[in-house]
C-alpha cells in the first residue's frame, strides 16, 4: 500500500520542505480584479504585499478546485500510489473539504481520505508533517488517519491582527460583535473554534501586551500537552516582531520546538499586512 498526501498552499509549506516529506502542496488562486495567480507559483508574499500596497481594489481568494485535485490524483496513481491524504484548510471558513468529500465518492483511480484540518497555517502544516513523515515509513491511511486526530486535538492557536476589516470583508471571522466600540485602540485577538471557524479570543493594546498573554495560554495548557511540544511563530511581513516573538517564547519554553512561518498570500488576503500568529501543539516529529 503506498500512500500520497496533499495539502493546499495555506499550510504555508515551502517546496523543499515539502518536497523532503513527499507532500503535494496545491495552490489557492489569489484574485486581484480580473487577474488570477496561483499561490506559492505566479506570486510571491513579496510580490503579494507590493501588490497589494497599489491595488484600487483589495484582493479575494478562489479555493484548490476538483479540476485541481483530479490532476493530482491522475499524477500519483500514475506515479503507483493507491491512496492518498488530503489536509486541506478548516472546512469552518471554506466548503473546499465538503465539496471534496462529495467529489471523493466519483475518483476511481486512487482512493482519497479527506482529512478537515480545522485550523490553517503551521496547524495544517503541522498535520500535512506527520502524515508525510508516517507515510514515507511505510505506513497507510488506516494508522495515519488515528494519529493525525491525536495531533489535531492537541493544537491551540492565537492570531493577533491589526484590525479586521480583511476578515469582516471576506467573511471569515463570526461574532465580531465582541469588539465593536474598540476597534480604533485594540489588537483583536482571535483563534479557531471546535467547528474551525475564526472567533474573538482577546483583545490587547499592544503586540507585546499580546505576546504576554500568548506566553500565559501556552503557559496555561501545558498539563495538557504530556510531552515535546511544537511552538510556531507566523507572520505577515512582520519579521522583527516575529524575531522579537521567537526569541521570548525560547526564553520561556526553552525545551519546545519552534519553526517560523511567512503567512501566505492566501491567508494574508483575509489577515491583512502585520498579522501575527502563534500555534503551539504536540511537536509532530516526536511522535
Amino acid at each position: 500500500m503506498k500512500t500520497a498526501v496533499i495539502t493546499d498552499s495555506a499550510s504555508y509549506l515551502d517546496q523543499k520542505t515539502a518536497a523532503k516529506y513527499g507532500i503535494k502542496v496545491l495552490p489557492i488562486t489569489i484574485i486581484f480584479g480580473l487577474s488570477e495567480y496561483q499561490d506559492g507559483v505566479d506570486m510571491t508574499s513579496r510580490e503579494f504585499l507590493e501588490k497589494l500596497a497599489d491595488a484600487d481594489q483589495l484582493p479575494t481568494t478562489a479555493q484548490v478546485t476538483m479540476h485541481q485535485m483530479q490532476a493530482a490524483f491522475d499524477e500519483l496513481s500514475g506515479a503507483g500510489y493507491d491512496e492518498v491524504i488530503c489536509v486541506n484548510l478548516s472546512s469552518g471558513i471554506t466548503s473546499f473539504y465538503n465539496n471534496l468529500v462529495a467529489y471523493s465518492k466519483t475518483v476511481t483511480n486512487i482512493k482519497v481520505y479527506p482529512f478537515d484540518s480545522k485550523i490553517a497555517s503551521a496547524g495544517e502544516a503541522d498535520l500535512a508533517l506527520l502524515a508525510g513523515t508516517m507515510a514515507q515509513s511505510g505506513e497507510n491511511a488506516k494508522t495515519i488517519l488515528p494519529r493525525l486526530v491525536e495531533l489535531q486535538n492537541s493544537i491551540h492557536v492565537s492570531l493577533v491582527v491589526d484590525n479586521l476589516d480583511h476578515l469582516t470583508r471576506t467573511g471569515r471571522i463570526s461574532n465580531t460583535s465582541a469588539f465593536v466600540g474598540n476597534l480604533l485602540r485594540i489588537k483583536p485577538m482571535l483563534t479557531f473554534n471546535e467547528a474551525g471557524q475564526i472567533v474573538p479570543l482577546g483583545k490587547a493594546r499592544t503586540m507585546k501586551q499580546a505576546l504576554a498573554k500568548i506566553l500565559n495560554e501556552i503557559e496555561a495548557s501545558l498539563p495538557d500537552l504530556n510531552g515535546q511540544i511544537r511552538i510556531s511563530v507566523a507572520d505577515a511581513d512582520n519579521p522583527k516582531t516575529s524575531r522579537q516573538w521567537v526569541a521570548a517564547i525560547k526564553e520561556r519554553f526553552a525545551n519546545a520546538a519552534i519553526s517560523t512561518y511567512r503567512i501566505s498570500p492566501a491567508i494574508t488576503v483575509h489577515t491583512g499586512k502585520n498579522a501575527m500568529g502563534v500555534v503551539w501543539d504536540y511537536d509532530w516529529e516526536a511522535m
